[in-house]
């Protein structure tokens, strides 16, 4: 045997037997681009299918919409999503994402309603041949200790919530991580400038939107041309826009 491979061999077999990797086999994790933005939208509706998806589609961007059946879903059709419209979406390539039956506050029930308002849209989605989803939106924001430990439970690997700073996986809980920005009627060009620019040094910019626009809903509502502007600076500025689930190669190894 070649006797300058002896060294190489011996530490091998060294590793082996004590049981240890070399540190190049440790999986790496990939640290986020400048300019990741994570976008999605809540509460069904309609116009997520007739206007925001066939934009974004246009501009090659990722999304998730996080559906819920809670306010009028099951009757008003003219202001919310079909689970048609929805499947359609997810064909398109969009994620969706899980926002409870009926949109109440996690704050405010127990594990077991938690878990069975979760059920209930993971096992509408499986009816119309979409996956059960993977992340999750809190409806109103508001979170609980109880409600993390569920979705752990039920395999969830994100939840949004409320904040206005830019999501850093090696500091937040993914399962409470934070939004950068909240699009409401009066939010500028400038506050939505200022969001996407904090997603840089491994940080990630979530924007939340509702319906663009949103009827039922005037108080998140988002002025369609304002929101055609909002993806202008998208582009200009280079961003990777991507879906929820589309974080996972950002995430740091999970504790044992």
């Amino acid at each position: 045997m070649d006797s300058m491979r002896l060294p190489t061999l011996c530490l091998s077999l060294l590793f082996a037997f004590a049981g240890v990797l070399p540190a190049a086999e440790t999986p790496a994790v990939s640290k986020a681009p400048d300019g990741l933005v994570v976008l999605t939208f809540d509460d069904s509706v309609a116009s997520h299918a007739t206007f925001v998806a066939p934009l974004l589609k246009q501009h090659g961007f990722g999304a998730t919409f996080y559906i819920t059946e809670g306010f009028e879903f099951l009757q008003d059709k003219e202001h919310y999503l079909t689970w048609e419209q929805i499947k359609a979406m997810h064909d398109a390539g969009f994620e969706v994402g899980n926002h409870t039956r009926a949109h109440k506050g996690v704050n405010s029930q127990k594990p077991a309603e938690i878990a069975a308002d979760l059920e209930h849209i993971e096992k509408r989605c499986v009816e119309h041949g979409i996956p059960v989803p993977t992340t999750f939106s809190y409806p109103g924001y508001a979170t609980s200790p109880a409600a993390t430990v569920v979705l752990r439970e039920r395999g969830y690997r994100f939840a949004r919530a409320g904040g206005a700073r830019v999501f850093d996986p090696a500091k937040d809980d993914p399962l409470t991580l934070p939004q950068a920005f909240d699009s409401k009627p009066d939010s500028t060009l400038e506050q939505f400038k200022a969001a996407i620019a904090q997603a840089r040094d491994g940080k990630i910019a979530v924007l939340t939107f509702h319906g663009v626009p949103d009827i039922r809903h005037p108080w998140v509502n988002t002025d369609p041309g304002k929101f055609e502007a909002y993806l202008a600076v998208l582009k200009a500025a280079g961003c990777k826009v991507i879906a929820m689930r589309d974080l996972a190669p950002y995430l740091p190894p999970a504790k044992k």
